[in-house]
C-alpha cells in the first residue's frame, strides 16, 4: 500500500515552466515586491531582526506554490546560492568553480549490512527507479531557505533492492573524494570526504529521496550532480551531494559537521525553531528572493508526516 502523506500533495502539473516563472518574477520586481539584491541579503547573519514576517505575497492565478502557498524559487536562485564546501565556502562562487566538473561516468556503491550489495551506474539507477517530482522546502542551518522542485526517487526503493539485514540500524553516505575535481577538498580543516548519516527509519521514510535533477533538468554541478540526498525536514547540511557510497551499518555513523562542532551540529539536525544554534536564533528564516524574515516551522513544515519518528525523544538533547 502506498504511503499517504498527511500534508497536502503537490501535483507536478502545478510547476510553472521556468520562462513563465521568471516572467512573473520580473513583474513582482517591477511592483517593488522583489529586489535584485534580495538574494544577497539571504545569509545566516544572527544580527538580523528575529521578528517573524509572514511575507505573504499576492500571487497571480496558477502560480506554482508549495502546500503552504509559498512560490518556488527560480532556477537562477537555486543554482547560484548554495553551500558546497568541496568547491568553495563562497555560496555565490560555487556555480563558477563547479562549472567544469564532469559527473560522468558515475557509480554509487551500496554495501554493508545488506544481502545484495552492488554498484550502480546512473543508468542503472534511473532505469530501475523512475524519477518523480517532489516540491520541497529547503531550510539551511544558517537560517536561509528555498522552495525547490526536485526530480528523484525514494531512497527506500534502493534500500529495499539491496535487502538490509536485521542488524542494519543506520545508513552512512559518502561523497566523492577528488581534490583535482573538487578543489575545496584541499582545505585540511575539514575531515574529507564529506560523510552523513540517517537512522534506518528516516532513510526509509517516503519523503526521503535521492535527487537527480531539479526543475525538470539534470542536477546542476553546483547542486550536487549527479545524485544527492534530500531530507526535507532536516537542515540542508544533512542532504549530502555527489554521493558515491551508501553503507548500511549497525552503529550511528560519524558525520562531517557533528565531527567538527558537535555542540553546534547534531546527528539528527531536524529543523526546530525552538532550539537555537549557539550563534543565532532558529526561530525565523530568510527565504531567498524575499525581503524580511518569516517564522520557521517545526520539522520544516513536515511535522505531520515525520514527528512520530521522534516520539519519546528529547529534541533539545537529540538535536
Amino acid at each position: 500500500m502506498a504511503y499517504k502523506f498527511k500534508s497536502k500533495p503537490i501535483d507536478p502539473s502545478e510547476v510553472t515552466p521556468e520562462d513563465v516563472y521568471l516572467s512573473r518574477r520580473d513583474i513582482l520586481k517591477a511592483m517593488g515586491i522583489v529586489t535584485a539584491s534580495a538574494a544577497l541579503l539571504a545569509a545566516c547573519a544572527p544580527d538580523l531582526p528575529d521578528t517573524a514576517n509572514s511575507g505573504a505575497v499576492d500571487l497571480p492565478a496558477g502560480a506554482s506554490v508549495d502546500e503552504f502557498g509559498d512560490p518556488l524559487n527560480t532556477y537562477e536562485e537555486i543554482t547560484n546560492y548554495n553551500n558546497y564546501y568541496e568547491f568553495t565556502v563562497d555560496k555565490q562562487g560555487v556555480a563558477r568553480l563547479a562549472a567544469d566538473f564532469n559527473p560522468e561516468p558515475w557509480s554509487v556503491e551500496v554495501s554493508g549490512l545488506v544481502n545484495n550489495p552492488g554498484t550502480y551506474t546512473m543508468d542503472d539507477l534511473l532505469g530501475k527507479f523512475p524519477t518523480e517530482e517532489r516540491i520541497y522546502r529547503l531550510r539551511c542551518v544558517e537560517a536561509w531557505s528555498m522552495v525547490i522542485p526536485w526530480e528523484g526517487f525514494e531512497l527506500g526503493k534502493l534500500l529495499n533492492q539491496v535487502e538490509p539485514t536485521a542488524e542494519a540500524k543506520y545508513v552512512r553516505f559518502e561523497t566523492l573524494m577528488d581534490v583535482d575535481r573538487m578543489p575545496g577538498q584541499k582545505q585540511r580543516f575539514y575531515p574529507w570526504p564529506y560523510q552523513e548519516g540517517l537512522r534506518m527509519d528516516e532513510a526509509m521514510h517516503p519523503l526521503t529521496i535521492l535527487a537527480t535533477g531539479l526543475y525538470g533538468k539534470p542536477m546542476p554541478n553546483q547542486n550536487g550532480a549527479p545524485i544527492r540526498l534530500v531530507v526535507p525536514w532536516k537542515y540542508g547540511f544533512k542532504s549530502i551531494k555527489a554521493i558515491t557510497k551508501i553503507e548500511l551499518v549497525a552503529e550511528e555513523p560519524e558525520t562531517m559537521w557533528s565531527t567538527i562542532a558537535p555542540n553546534e551540529y547534531g546527528f539528527y539536525a531536524n529543523v526546530n525553531p525552538n532550539v537555537d544554534h549557539p550563534r543565532w536564533s532558529q526561530a525565523t528564516e530568510r527565504r531567498i528572493g524575499e525581503i524580511g524574515r518569516r517564522a520557521s516551522r517545526m520539522f520544516n513544515g513536515y511535522e505531520e508526516d515525520v514527528a512520530y519518528l521522534y516520539e519519546g525523544m528529547d529534541l533539545r538533547v537529540n538535536y
